[in-house]
């Protein structure tokens, strides 16, 4: 049986959101988290960023000693107490990335370089950077991704700047396009995998310019990972050890970011342009 005639409003393809959430949408999808970002940053005209990688589990030192206390007063259970007595020895790196941050941000901005500080959006140290970039009263970048646990996006993250990711290899082409610096602190599995990241890309040259990167702690990188073997078995070259700096203190990481930041990028374009203007190649 037929149906009587109707006027039929149909649903435009970009606004069906069944169809936008499905598998056959996914290519939509990954166009939208590459396109996206590069508007809104131009729009806000962001120079360039400097990076922080970094566990979202270290927390603040003060923070880490008031928990152990608690746990010693009230009786933790002894896997609470090994994990608190854990966190209390990485506690310091999260106010050492504050510090930096804060510091790296007033430079930038009272020289007017474009720059701004860059995290994954999500606590420890990552917030430690937007944090100390908030407190320097500087905008900050957190490129946060959906998780099924642990990641929410840190307060100090400036509004208009805080984006969030379904794709890790959208997230990390970001970090990479926008950054000048990277400074990586102790993290786990996804530090490790943003930092091999960006050294790979530094070894095979894929960059259209060196970014400098400090690798920060390095008593605790060293003992997590043996670099040496990559040459004692030559898996790469003795030079491939010397993509990165070693840093220790604050004020050796920022002299470092600073001088080298002025060598490589500083007379370089900006990364924001007139939107009149011909864009710039993506790197």
């Amino acid at each position: 049986m037929m149906h009587e005639p109707q006027e039929t409003n149909a649903t435009k393809a970009y606004e069906n959101a069944e169809f936008l959430h499905s598998p056959q949408a996914r290519e939509v999808r990954i166009l939208a988290e590459f396109t996206e970002p590069r508007v809104r940053l131009r729009k806000a005209g962001v120079g360039g960023t400097i990076v922080f990688f970094g566990s979202a589990r270290t927390p603040p030192l003060a923070e880490a000693q008031e928990t152990l206390k608690r746990l010693e007063t009230h009786g933790g259970t002894a896997k609470e107490l090994a994990k608190a007595k854990a966190l209390l020895k990485v506690a310091p790196y999260y106010d050492q990335a504050r510090e930096l941050s804060y510091r790296i941000s007033k430079w930038s901005t009272e020289g007017k370089h474009g720059l701004i500080v860059c995290s994954g959006g999500g606590h420890g140290i990552m917030g430690a950077a937007n944090r100390g970039a908030y407190e320097a009263g500087t905008p900050s970048v957190g490129l946060n991704i959906s998780l099924p646990f642990e990641q929410h996006a840190n307060p100090w993250i400036t509004p208009e700047l805080a984006f969030q990711f379904h794709y890790f290899f959208l997230r990390k082409y970001w970090f990479v396009h926008t950054a000048r610096a990277i400074v990586v602190f102790p993290g786990g599995f996804g530090t490790m995998d943003e930092m091999f990241e960006v050294l790979t890309l530094t070894q095979t040259q894929k960059l259209d310019k060196p970014r400098p990167i400090i690798v920060f702690g390095r008593e605790y990188w060293e003992r997590v990972l043996n670099l040496e073997a990559f040459v004692d078995t030559g898996m790469v070259d003795e030079d491939d050890l010397k993509l990165w700096h070693w840093s220790d203190s604050v004020d050796e990481a920022f002299e470092y970011l600073t001088s080298s930041l002025d060598a490589i990028h500083l007379s370089s374009p900006k990364f924001g342009y007139d939107e009149t203007e011909i864009p710039p190649p993506l790197a």
